[in-house]
């Protein structure tokens, strides 16, 4: 029989798994959906114990259970960076603190920045302090919640999280370390030691290893609890990011991934790279490569909301009613900063616009608004990757978000560049599976697994109507900056007053 991969990868909105063979075919996958926990304006928050681990063990046993044969490896991925406190056993002792969305460090990210210098943290780091770096969160873990850090023995993420409950290993793999900002540094490939000890002194940080590495080998404990083999060979790992962009077959200089789901986060490879103000330059998957990433802070999660708050209508009748509206959604233009922004922004205060609304309007122009909204938020992204060095050329279009190809068509409209489609697209549980691959010996470094089975090509008339919508919408943020931060203020002292 041939032995089979293993791969889980822990997201915003559920776990899912899969099941490989070492030629990439797919055996079998499952999910489970769950809830990420919002209890104070701008914290985003999972509880590792039960989102991670217990689903983690559920997704194992799901699979193994008619696995057509014995599993050879396992790897696991996850959002984040995040940060997960825990004691001296790996036990958690608060609930995780997710990526970039959770913006509550703000303060801590104004000293940092103000302690080691912004040119310096961008040179030694690659990627200013924003909410999605992890010093911060720990400064503030630090001085907010001062009993859980006297506690604190491990810094971990999802990824981490799982290699030590299955191997009792500490070990985080590279790519996640080189968000660790300002601890981690891009050139040498290391922990900052004077750094970390300043902003989390007496911190044991974890051993790094690359994500297709071998982190450690499952023991007795992780076997019984997930039915996965005793001495089966565990990944490092990395964030599902990167996983997806690897299963997606996005290697080389140039190659783009654009991952559509809750958020937009787009990645490329890139040769020569500058570090950027507005973007964040990282370690890639492999040693030795370098990638830039964006991320912005909603995409998919618009037409969520806009659809509770008309009532559940099915999202193909959203969609067919979208698909009717002409591109531009006749005039009506919206500033997609519903959970303030990300990249190339890097403004929590941010807030969402709909601007040019008429009687005219009616739902399916505000559905394909919000779809031409992400697509300008693409746009500005992949802009600033040029100015940091990039050259965005193949884009690889992956996520739930691609099915139905409007959202996609949109995106490839508003920008001039086609989008290739892969076959499969099942996520970053894929990309986890080839590293457990490779960890394993069965899979070459350098082997591909994604093929491709569709392209969506711009419509240069459509283009020219978003060219000029797209310089209304970097010009209405600009215009309203200053309006927006005043009004998160109210909201932030509102939401505080109900407390």
């Amino acid at each position: 029989m041939t032995e089979l991969l293993l791969g889980v990868d822990i997201g915003t909105s559920s776990t899912k798994g899969v099941l490989a063979r070492p030629d990439g075919e797919i055996v079998a996958s499952t999910e489970v959906p769950h809830q990420t926990s919002m209890p104070h304006p701008g914290w985003f928050e999972h509880d590792a114990e039960t989102m991670w681990w217990q689903e983690f063990v559920q997704i194992a046993r799901t699979l193994i259970a008619d696995a057509p044969g014995p599993i050879a490896a396992v790897c696991s991925s996850g959002i984040g960076p995040c940060l997960l406190p825990a004691d001296v056993n790996g036990t958690p002792l608060r609930p995780a603190m997710l990526y970039g969305i959770d913006t509550r460090a703000e303060d801590e990210i104004v000293e940092l920045t103000e302690r080691f210098g912004a040119e310096r943290i961008l040179e030694r780091c690659g990627s200013p302090l924003t909410s999605q770096a992890i010093g911060p969160k720990l400064l503030w873990l630090r001085r907010h919640e001062p009993e859980v850090w006297e506690r604190t023995r491990m810094l971990l993420g999802p990824n981490s999280f799982i290699i030590h409950r299955l191997t009792g290993e500490y070990v985080l793999d590279q790519h996640s370390a080189s968000q660790h900002d300002p601890i981690y540094d891009l050139g040498d490939e290391g922990w900052i030691d004077d750094w970390a000890e300043e902003v989390a002194p007496g911190l044991n940080l974890p051993g790094l290893a690359w994500p297709g590495e071998l982190a450690g080998r499952v023991h007795a404990q992780g076997a019984a609890e997930t039915g996965i083999p005793e001495g089966t060979p565990v990944a490092a790992g990395t964030l599902d990011a990167w996983s997806e962009s690897t299963s997606a077959g996005v290697r080389r200089p140039s190659d783009t991934m654009l991952m559509y789901g809750s958020t937009m986060f787009i990645i490329e490879v890139v040769e020569q790279p500058r570090p950027h103000p507005k973007l964040w330059l990282t370690v890639g998957v492999d040693q030795g490569t370098r990638t830039l990433a964006g991320g912005m802070s909603t995409s998919g999660s618009l037409t969520s909301w806009l659809r509770g708050i008309v009532g559940g209508v099915p999202f193909a009748e959203l969609l067919e009613e979208a698909r009717a509206v002409p591109s531009g959604s006749n005039g009506l233009l919206v500033l997609p900063y519903f959970a303030g922004e990300r990249t190339p922004l890097f403004d929590p205060s941010a807030r969402g616009v709909m601007f040019g609304l008429t009687l005219t309007h009616g739902r399916g122009h505000l559905y394909r608004a919000l779809l031409e909204s992400t697509a300008f938020g693409v746009r500005h992204n992949l802009e600033a990757f040029r100015e940091a060095g990039g050259d965005p050329g193949r884009l690889v279009a992956v996520g739930g978000g691609t099915k139905g190809t409007l959202w996609a068509q949109i995106v490839s409209d508003a920008t001039g560049l086609p989008q290739e489609i892969p076959a499969v697209t099942i996520g970053a549980s894929y990309g986890d599976a080839y590293f457990a691959g490779i960890a394993a010996g069965l899979v070459a470094q350098d082997d591909e697994w994604s093929t491709i089975s569709d392209v969506v090509e711009p419509d240069p008339s459509a283009k020219l109507v978003y060219d000029e919508l797209f310089d209304l919408y970097k010009g209405l943020y600009l215009a309203n900056r200053e309006d927006m931060h005043r009004i998160a203020d109210l909201q932030e002292r509102g939401s505080a007053g109900d407390r």
